[in-house]
């Protein structure tokens, strides 16, 4: 196992300078000089090269790169803002401000998010997809398919708006969403999530939905069940110890992406609900050509993926005993 990890971790490592490296290229493909943006409407020549300077751009394609791919490690010197510590993700374009300290400002309204929101669509996805696996063919089956199948089809953009309008507008049953601090106040941290929290979820618990119910039902016709069966253990352990674990290994998966993406940022529902977290950041910083800002929440976001893909694989492993034979 330890091996594995050790592998894993170099190939996420690889992954992500693949990742950061395009990005940059890209960034640099845009018709828009972010030193024109910054220089204002007057910009002479002068205080163009001087601006170039001070973002630390004022070199070849390769050279920019590679000083900010050494400040992470070493950080990093301008000639307007001092020295930046290690990790240094740089300086933001827009607004002079140190991109890991804006991320880092950001990040929690995503975790509260990401967290919050997977563990409703879990529990609900799975719990429903379980049940209607067990009572397979009969009506609570094909309700549960159906309404699977109804919601998965929606969009989060146009479900945010109905929510925020019937359950706070018109019924006054929840707060608006907001993001308050778990540290300062926990009852409006509970509070301002709970409508993105439904909203972001009510996708996801169908897709988990109807991804239990059809695991669970392959599950369920496998030669070890069934052997489990015929030697007389009763049907709750044939159910949980024997095809529950069977099927929850693609669940599993499936899941530690969806986190990992969730905590790179939700851009959608972010937006939808005016949250300042990691996603809304990232469509700002797109908007506005702001590349230390852009290749930090890149970064950020692919680290989360990478991470949790290993996380799965390693839970994976436990959960299946024939994964660790192989």
């Amino acid at each position: 196992m330890l091996r594995f990890l050790i592998r894993r971790t170099l190939g996420a490592a690889v992954i992500l300078l693949i990742i950061s490296a395009l990005v940059f290229v890209l960034f640099y493909a845009a018709p828009r000089d972010p030193a024109r943006l910054a220089c204002g409407k007057v910009c002479t020549p002068e205080t163009l090269a001087l601006v170039k300077k001070n973002l630390g751009i004022d070199h070849s394609l390769p050279v920019q790169y590679w000083d900010w791919l050494k400040g992470i490690f070493v950080g990093r010197d301008y000639a307007s803002f001092g020295h930046c510590d290690a990790p240094c993700l740089g300086y933001s374009f827009q607004n002079r401000e140190p991109v890991l300290g804006t991320i880092q400002d950001r990040f929690p309204a995503t975790i509260s998010l990401a967290l919050g929101s997977s563990v409703v669509f879990l529990v609900f996805g799975v719990g429903t997809g379980m049940l209607a696996a067990v009572k397979q063919g009969k009506p609570l089956d094909k309700i549960a398919s159906s309404a699977s199948l109804i919601a998965s089809s929606m969009q989060i953009y146009v479900i945010g708006v109905f929510a925020t309008y019937l359950l706070v507008d018109q019924l006054h049953l929840l707060d608006r969403a907001n993001y308050t601090p778990i540290t300062e106040n926990p009852g409006k941290w509970f509070e301002g999530q709970l409508v993105p929290w439904l909203v972001l979820s009510l996708i996801f618990t169908a897709n988990y939905t109807r991804m239990t119910r059809s695991q669970m039902v392959e599950s369920l016709s496998e030669d070890y069940v069934r052997t489990a069966r015929a030697k007389g253990l009763s049907r709750k352990t044939v159910f949980f110890r024997f095809a529950w674990r069977g099927a929850m290994g693609p669940i599993i998966t499936i899941f530690g992406l969806d986190l990992g993406t969730l905590l790179g940022g939700a851009i959608i529902t972010e937006s939808t609900f005016s949250i300042q977290g990691i996603g809304k950041l990232s469509v700002k910083a797109v908007s506005t050509n702001d590349l230390p800002m852009l290749l930090g929440v890149v970064l950020v976001a692919a680290a989360a993926i990478v991470v949790f893909n290993i996380i799965v694989d390693a839970v994976y492993a436990l959960i299946d005993p024939r994964v660790r034979l192989a």
